[in-house]
Order: structure tokens, then sequence, then C-alpha cells
């Protein structure tokens, strides 16, 4: 269980480095698995499994075709195609202190998301907030538990975060960054007087567990190294998070609960609940 300064610390930054939660064992099941996934080979499939970064160029161009040189490998809900993968989910001592840092009684997985930044050619993923992301649901008090399955440091990508910034509300429509990766606000009136937008490097070992806040502004810059940045992240929803429909979202299809009830069902499992204990 995290310690009680442990805690203020995530109630300060809006995120914490946990303990390494994965033996080497471990850490090289879910990275098979990975690879099996990603070739196509598994026999249930995940939700989604692409190049981001070809996405955003479609965006960016607005759909005109727009070859990119750079790759970051996004699988959603890799547990429904493995059963490592879904026991990693309901690792007992992430989704125990994932219930302390959402205050919660029960924890449900929203959903997880694989990043794979290959050597070299690894892009970027954005300045962003994951709340505004994910149009449906409320409120927005989810935890993330981003577990790397190398070591990620700064040489090949790793993630970096604004200290405090989940206290800033939505801005995403705002976030921005510098050539040199570096995150701005468009307009940073709207931020709070005492706002201090300076990005910290968040690395973390090898089958280490890092939590973040929903609201917590955070982005990697490119993989230029030799080394992959293979990772794995469970977005949590404390067990009082309802369904509150604003634009589509990859997970819709999966819902069944009317818009306003709590977010529940077969996709959205249960891995915590003190009822359990």
């Amino acid at each position: 269980m995290l310690s009680a300064s442990r805690l203020a610390e995530f109630e300060r930054n809006g995120f914490i480095k946990g303990d390494v939660v994965l033996s080497d064992a471990e850490v090289e099941r879910l990275r098979e698995e990975l690879d099996s996934v990603m070739a196509g080979e598994s026999v249930k499939k995940p939700v989604l499994n692409h190049n981001m970064r070809e996405e955003e160029a479609d965006n960016l161009y607005k759909g005109m075709k727009k070859s990119v040189s750079d790759k970051v490998v996004q699988i959603v809900n890799i547990w429904m195609a493995s059963d490592a993968y879904l026991q990693h989910a309901a690792h007992p001592v992430i989704c125990e202190e994932i219930a302390q840092l959402c205050k919660t009684d029960t924890v449900r997985v929203w959903h997880d998301q694989i990043q794979y930044k290959p050597p070299i050619t690894g892009g970027p993923t954005p300045w962003h907030q994951d709340h505004p992301l994910w149009p449906i649901l409320q409120p927005a008090d989810l935890v993330s538990a981003w577990v790397a399955l190398d070591d990620a440091v700064i040489e090949n990508g790793c993630m970096w975060m604004v200290p405090g910034s989940h206290k800033w509300g939505d801005q995403q429509k705002y976030l921005a960054s510098t050539d040199d990766f570096k995150p701005y606000h468009k307009q940073p009136e709207l931020l709070p007087a005492d706002a201090v937008v300076e990005a910290v490097p968040f690395e973390i070992k090898k089958g280490q567990v890092g939590y973040h806040h929903s609201l917590t502004w955070h982005g990697s810059p490119h993989n230029k190294s030799e080394l992959k940045r293979r990772a794995i992240a469970v977005h949590y929803m404390p067990g009082h998070t309802r369904y509150e429909p604003t634009s589509k979202h990859p997970m819709l299809p999966y819902v069944t609960v009317e818009k306003g009830e709590l977010m529940e069902g077969e996709h959205f499992p249960v891995v915590y609940s003190t009822l359990y204990k």
C-alpha cells in the first residue's frame, strides 16, 4: 500500500512512481504476448492495433494520403486478446494502490493501452490529458498505471509530466509543444495565476509502475535511440464512474448501460473490491 506521504505527493503533483511490480520473467511473458498480438497471431483480438502516427497524419492532412516515417504502435484492450494481460490488469498491488489513489472501494478497468516506440523510428506522443480524450466518462478522477516493459529513460522517449496540472481542469484544446518538446498553453491567461508549466521526465525502470491522474499533462518525445520502449498502461475507473457520452470513443460499442448510470459490464471488469476481502 502507498504511504500517506506518497498519497500526498500524488495529490500535489498528479503522478508518482511506484515499486517494481513485475519480475523479469513476468516482463518477458508480456513481451512475448505483445509480439504475438502485434503480429496478428492471437486468436482473440484487441479493440485497436495500429500506428498512431499514421492516424495523426490523416487527421492533420484531412484524409489526404500522407506517409509518415516514424511509428508509435498503439494497442487498445490487449487484455481482450491475451490472458496474461488480463492477469496483469488485475495485479493485486497495482489495483490496491489504484483504489487508494482513486479513494474508492471498487476499481474497474476502463481500458488498457500498449504504446510501443521502436528504436530510431519511434515517434512522439503529443502533449495531452487523458480524460478529455475519453468523452463518455464522468467524473474526471480516473487514474492510470503505466508499467514499463523496457527501461523508459530520456534517451528512448520516456514520458514527461507537468506537476500540478491535474488541478487546472480540461485544457486539452490549448495544449501545444515547442520544437524541443516543451509544453505550452495557447491561452495561458486561462490557467490559474500560480500555474507553472514546466515538464519533468518520468523515467520508469523495467517492471516498475508509475501512476498518473487522468487530467495530468503528459507526453513523450521521439525514440531516436537503439533501445525499444514498450509499456502497458491500464486506465482504471473508480466505482462511481458514470456513462455520460458527449461524442464517440472506440469503447462505445462495448457499453451496455444507459446514460447517467454507473459504467459497468463484462468489458469493464471489476479488478478490486473491498467486498472480496
